[in-house]
């Protein structure tokens, strides 16, 4: 099993937005920490075309959706300079069947790395907390995969969207903040942050002391995107998603051909 093989594979697939079949289909014995392996190569791939690393990204952050696939734990993925969104306007353009989620989106101002990372000490490391939309695509048909395969395409990684007002990290008790997600007009979910591993900051945690397994950690500037709110939602070209954070300013995101 070459793993640089595979990389190579999804990332042309990721570049292209086509659909794929599961990487595990054809390689039975592909494990997550392959599949790690996998996604830092892909990585690798668009940094050698002059992407850089600017984050990362929490999914698979609630325990219905954990349960779902089957495992314990969350998963991660990273974020690059490209996916970072310039407008509110998400181009359909090489994208499968996209599908957005509310986030909080936490600014660091202090590296972070450690195996034994508690919530204060995450705090401590933040400069500022900022409502964001996350896009995710998955690459695989019918957004269908096994957790092998969605840790290697990256977690789903697509684009996100960040407000512009940023936020005091004291500023509200996060875990009881409510957001409504509506499309079209019409209201399609609602959350808490508590729907996040209890608290967003216990997702930035808890991170942090797994990417220690890699030996890294999170650095001063970066972007973690904590966890979606709610279920994703769908959608297609001429939709208009708003995301209403209690207590801050609305994000809209408008999807165009």
């Amino acid at each position: 099993m070459d793993l640089r093989e595979i990389a190579r594979h999804i990332d042309e697939h990721q570049q292209q937005g086509k659909e794929m079949d599961k990487v595990t289909l054809s390689n039975p014995s592909l494990n997550v920490e392959d599949a790690y392996q996998i996604q830092r190569m892909c990585i690798e791939e668009a940094e050698n075309r002059g992407n850089k690393v600017i984050g990362w990204k929490m999914g698979l952050t609630s325990v219905a959706k954990q349960k779902m696939v089957g495992v314990d734990e969350p998963i991660y993925g990273r974020l690059t300079s490209e996916m970072e969104m310039d407008t509110s306007s998400l181009s359909m353009e090489g994208l499968i069947h996209p599908k957005v989620e509310p986030e909080l989106a936490f600014i660091l101002k202090k590296d972070l790395k450690g195996d034994h990372i508690k919530p204060r000490d995450v705090w401590m490391a933040t400069e500022c907390v900022l409502p964001a939309i996350e896009v995710i695509d998955s690459r695989y048909r019918n957004f269908s995969f096994t957790l092998e395969d969605v840790v290697a395409d990256n977690a789903s990684s697509t684009k996100f969207l960040l407000g512009d007002q940023a936020y005091s990290p004291y500023e509200k008790s996060w875990d009881q903040m409510g957001v409504t997600i509506i499309k079209n007009g019409e209201v399609q979910h609602e959350g808490v942050g508590s729907d996040v591993l209890g608290h967003p900051v216990r997702s930035v945690a808890e991170l942090v002391n797994m990417l220690h397994k890699e030996d890294i950690g999170l650095k001063a500037g970066m972007v973690v995107l904590a966890g979606g709110f709610t279920e994703a939602v769908n959608v297609e070209e001429g939709d208009e998603v708003v995301v209403h954070y209690e207590g801050l300013c609305n994000l809209s995101m408008s999807i165009t051909k």
